[in-house]
């Protein structure tokens, strides 16, 4: 039998033709997708491989947990400070250091920054040419693209001129033959829909946003000394305030900040939401296409909280929970001490565990990697033509919340705080819904995830402006206190303790888990939000979302896989970089000693 139906209730049919697509584009890291097609040219089995080994769980054994901040926020090039955030919480949860307000709220400010900056870049710039047909642009008459454009929105820059030019810039590059980031792509597929003004519009807003989405992170660099990789520390933050000096961060610095606010929040609600909703309206089909986990298996942690070291869901901006079975009338608690909660498994992942059938919280998580292809791979081990689901076919593990997978992300956040009524998320929702003339159901797709992102960014740059106010409000009451070193120096920590630290990056919920003894890291794991999203099947046959959400999804042609990378793009897949190098034949090329 080619037809299967999985322990979460997907039917899986391998009998149709194989389509892969690998590497998947305009995302951080290795992923391949294979599917089958049937004759109707819908997917019927989907396959998530992530590609690559990070190993940076065994070049933290033995280091200081102190320093752990440092090599975690290397995992990835996009979600830089998001990990350092979550490593230095985990140690402080460890060693039970309290941090002050003013530390709580300029780690707030950074994170809202950086969910501000990446959605508004992956919406731009790694998954808008999903649904703009970039080529098409060329077509448009810019007079009727300024009209289009006065339309929807208020924003300055929409003159029939100002389209001229870009029209002419892209038509430079096209002639040149080098389109530069719009090159590859599967330009003129009868799966676009956006009328060439509409196109037009979406490439001259992909320009601005690529000036702006530079200035947003700035904020990273007036608090963190810089961007990527900013600076943190365990038991607050590492700059300093002097409102009238030049010894820290002054007034001239913070104002810098407050204009970075308001210019944040006039361009995403002047350019981004407008064009999310002018796209959308193109594409409704997609508000039926890409479910998979959505609506019935989601998860988040909760973030930002509004009063330093308290983490009760009451305390959250963005409250968290777990939804199952697509109940929105119960919100679960998450624990994420709890070992029957948290669980990741490798029987479909190519590491090595004591017993394979059994799952292990992070805390007594264990990588050890071992790459093997399964009886059913057609190709080598250096090319590899088709892989086996049903053997181990990824370097990603599999995580379950109590034996469930999980969708994380933009969409579970406010899928989660739409089901725990909070009024502000609750009333975006039901506007957009209410503009495109969606049901609620819709927003348990393709279309709802990518519509979820833009609300969350919009929320978050708002967020920004309540966070700074807050900051602002306490230095001019005279606290400027951004660290506690009162339990900094190893003598005085428990000879073994253990820690667990939780962020809602831009893709989803991270969590890092460390057990310290004698001073020293004796595990690290971190299971990052596209270990969730990008989940390869679990000994009990359950599949992840990215798998879940491919089925069922009708192509135009699967020569051109546009319908792939659309519901793919969605997740915002962010697969951490790689921490060694090998040869294709397997040969190690370099090793990583560690003291």
């Amino acid at each position: 039998m080619s037809e299967v139906v999985t322990a979460n209730g997907f039917k899986l049919d391998t009998s149709g033709k194989r389509v892969v697509v690998d590497p998947i584009c305009r995302i951080e890291g290795h992923l391949r997708i294979e599917v089958n097609v049937d004759e109707h040219n819908v997917i019927r089995n989907a396959v998530s491989t992530g590609n690559m080994w990070r190993g940076i769980e065994i070049i933290l054994k033995g280091r200081d947990p102190r320093d752990a901040w440092a090599f975690t926020q290397r995992i990835c090039g996009v979600c830089t400070g998001v990990h350092a955030l979550t490593s230095v919480r985990a140690v402080e949860d460890a060693l039970g250091i309290e941090i002050p307000a003013n530390a709580n709220h300029i780690r707030n400010l950074m994170m809202l920054a950086q969910q501000t900056q990446d959605h508004l870049v992956h919406f731009y710039h790694l998954h808008a040419l999903d649904w703009v047909d970039v080529v098409s642009a060329l077509e448009a008459d810019p007079k009727r693209t300024s009209e289009l454009q006065r339309s929807i929105s208020n924003w300055p820059k929409s003159s029939p001129g100002y389209f001229r030019d870009v029209k002419m810039r892209l038509k430079r590059f096209v002639e040149s033959g080098q389109l530069g980031p719009f090159a590859n792509a599967y330009w003129g597929s009868p799966a676009y829909k956006l009328p060439p003004e509409a196109n037009l519009m979406a490439v001259a807003h992909y320009l601005e946003a690529l000036d702006f989405q530079r200035e947003i992170v700035r904020i990273h660099t007036i608090f963190g000394g810089r961007n990527p990789h900013p600076n943190w520390i365990v038991g607050g933050m590492p700059c300093a305030f002097s409102l009238n000096g030049d010894g820290g961060i002054n007034m001239e610095w913070l104002n810098v900040v407050s204009s970075i606010i308001d210019r944040a929040i006039t361009f995403v609600d002047q350019v981004y939401i407008p064009d999310l909703k002018a796209v959308a309206s193109f594409y409704k089909d997609w508000a039926r296409i890409g479910r998979g986990l959505a609506g019935t298996n989601m998860l988040s942690y909760g973030e930002y909280p509004r009063v330093a070291n308290d983490w009760s869901q009451e305390n959250m901006l963005q409250p968290g929970g777990a939804i199952i079975d697509g109940d929105l009338s119960q919100v679960h608690e998450v624990d994420l001490r709890d070992p029957e909660q948290i669980q990741e498994f490798v029987a479909h992942s190519w590491y090595r565990y004591p017993d394979e059938q059994k799952g292990l919280h992070p805390w007594d998580g264990v990588t050890e990697p071992h790459f093997e292809l399964g009886p059913k791979a057609k190709g080598s081990r250096t090319r590899i033509e088709q892989l086996d689901e049903g053997a181990k076919y990824s370097f990603i593990k599999a995580p379950r919340w109590k034996g469930h997978p999980m969708e994380v992300g933009p969409l579970a956040r406010y899928v989660v705080a739409y089901a725990r009524g909070d009024e502000e998320i609750k009333a975006q929702v039901d506007g957009l819904l209410h503009d495109l003339d969606l049901p609620l159901e819709a927003l348990f797709s393709t279309l709802g995830r990518t519509a979820a992102r833009g609300l969350e960014c919009s929320w978050a740059a708002h967020k920004m402006r309540e966070v700074f106010d807050a900051l602002m409000a306490n230095l001019r009451a005279g606290d400027t206190a951004t660290a506690n070193m009162e339990k900094w120096e190893p003598e005085s920590w428990p000879l073994e303790t253990k820690g667990v630290g939780h962020v809602e990056a831009p893709r989803g919920s991270l969590g890092h888990w460390v057990h310290i003894r004698a001073g020293r890291i004796e595990n690290y794991q971190a299971v990052v939000p596209t270990t969730w999203n990008a989940s390869p099947r679990d000994p009990a046959g359950n599949i992840g979302a990215y798998e879940a959400a491919l089925l069922g999804t009708p192509m135009a042609d699967p020569e051109q896989p546009l319908e792939i990378l659309r519901t793919i793009h969605s997740f915002d897949p962010c697969l951490a970089c790689s921490t060694h190098v090998m040869a294709e034949d397997g040969r190690e090329l370099t090793t990583i000693k560690v003291r």
